[in-house]
């Protein structure tokens, strides 16, 4: 397969692309032949930047670490300011662990309609970053009127392994203003957040929401509550619902004020884990951890 050849997936009227070579990002999902996916205008710009977009695996941690030092799982790393498998945001915090665009997956099967990629992290440069030698694979399957990828961690047999990744899967309604989406969100905790977007440690109600996203921002962490979380948008005869089926028990929620985008996104653990140890889980030496996540689309309200 070459640097940028996509793997795809069809099932009825749904149909989704990949990019192995460059994170295995998901480029694509589209339903009656409508794009639903966002941020994907040009990948190769996001790529070189090191940008989210479509659907992207952050690995091997989800969102901003408070600083460049962390002890996890019995080891310090120090991380290097001038690394190239580094991206910061605007505060000069690593954010999204390695860019999507520097890991290379190795399809192991692929049908029409599923496939199992593997990502060996072995190498010196990623181990620099990420001392835990391990092996993640995603399966993914397309199903009549969903998406299922579900990610799972084998740890090396003398090796401890720190879980603290998670998705930003992009979203919009086709041919519907931003205003005029219906946002539902279910009851969660809030996690309270320092200047930084950093977790202070406290917490708070979330009532369940079920309103028109209109002007309305959100840039915010949460614990779920329960198994099996369901977060949806809805409008124009179509509903996009991301249900978290296991093994992620916080989420992200991103809209920014005036773009047509919204990030419904399944966490194994809340910003920082890695440096604070909140609801950091370590999968021990030999062991395998496994995370899953849906992605409905159906017809209606």
């Amino acid at each position: 397969m070459n640097s940028t050849a996509r793997l795809s997936l069809a099932a009825a009227d749904l149909c989704a692309d990949f990019w192995p070579s460059a994170g295995l990002l998901g480029v694509s999902l589209r339903h009656w032949g409508e794009e639903l996916l966002r941020r994907i205008d040009d990948l190769e710009t996001a790529r070189a930047k090191g940008s989210t977009a479509g659907i992207p695996l952050l690995y091997p941690w989800a969102n901003r670490l408070a600083t460049l030092k962390y002890r996890a799982a019995g080891r310090d790393v120090a991380l290097d300011p001038n690394s190239r498998l580094l991206h910061f945001d605007d505060r000069g915090l690593p954010i999204h662990g390695v860019p999507w665009g520097m890991l290379v997956w190795e399809i192991v099967e692929a049908k029409r309609d599923s496939f199992l990629a593997r990502l060996e992290w072995d190498r010196a440069e990623f181990l620099a970053v990420f001392p835990y030698p391990h092996t993640v694979e995603i399966a993914a399957t397309l199903a009549l009127d969903h998406l299922t990828l579900q990610t799972t961690v084998f740890a090396g047999a003398g090796t401890a392994v720190p879980i603290s990744f998670g998705f930003h899967p992009y979203f919009g309604i086709p041919q519907l203003p931003r205003a005029q989406w219906r946002l539902r969100l279910p009851a969660m905790l809030k996690l309270l957040l320092d200047s930084r977007g950093i977790p202070t440690g406290g917490k708070e109600n979330f009532e369940p929401r079920d309103s028109l996203l209109g002007d309305k921002s959100y840039d915010d962490g949460f614990a779920v509550i329960g198994e099996q979380s369901s977060f949806s948008i809805s409008g124009g005869g179509r509903r996009i619902t991301v249900t978290f089926l296991e093994g992620f028990p916080y989420a992200q929620v991103f809209a920014p004020e005036g773009k047509d985008f919204i990030a419904l996104e399944p966490m194994t653990a809340p910003t920082s884990a890695l440096t604070s140890g909140d609801g950091l889980r370590v999968l021990d030496a030999g062991g395998r951890f496994r995370a899953s996540f849906r992605v409905g689309v159906k017809s209606g309200g």
